[in-house]
């Protein structure tokens, strides 16, 4: 017996809104990052590309538990001596609201040229309104 694998021609990727209102950051990334990687599809390959386009909207809405948006830190170094900068969550989100999601998803995604290829498919939104509207996208309830 062979194992099918659908040619990339043939694969049909969706597109998905998902609110991010009230939602909990890791349970949301989780969520997104198996839709992005198309682990929910019967067509999931390791090596392949097969998952949906995923946009999110009221990214400045999401929540974090217990006192993690005080004591969790997002570093960056400018390469320079003495270059690292440090921000609490809640500086991320008042700052870059959209940045935190990103973050956490690309974290569960492969690091490796396919998971760069599947986060370009996340678009990420800090208020309502997003220019997707022409590819019809769905409302997905995580």
């Amino acid at each position: 017996m062979k194992t099918y694998l659908t040619p990339v021609k043939e694969i049909d990727k969706k597109w998905y809104v998902v609110d991010a209102t009230g939602k909990v950051l890791g349970r949301l990334a989780s969520e997104i990052a198996t839709i992005l990687r198309g682990k929910n599809k019967p067509t999931f390959s390791t090596f392949m590309d097969n998952g949906d386009y995923i946009v999110v909207i009221n990214a400045e809405k999401v929540k974090l538990t217990g006192k993690k948006m005080q004591d969790k830190k997002y570093y960056r170094h400018s390469s320079y001596m003495g270059g690292l900068t440090e921000l609490s969550a809640a500086e991320l989100l008042e700052k870059k609201p959209t940045d935190m999601i990103s973050f956490a998803v690309q974290g569960m995604l492969p690091k490796n040229p396919l998971g760069r290829q599947q986060l370009k498919k996340l678009k990420v939104y800090a208020g309502q309104d997003h220019p997707h509207e022409a590819q019809q996208p769905e409302k997905l309830e995580l």
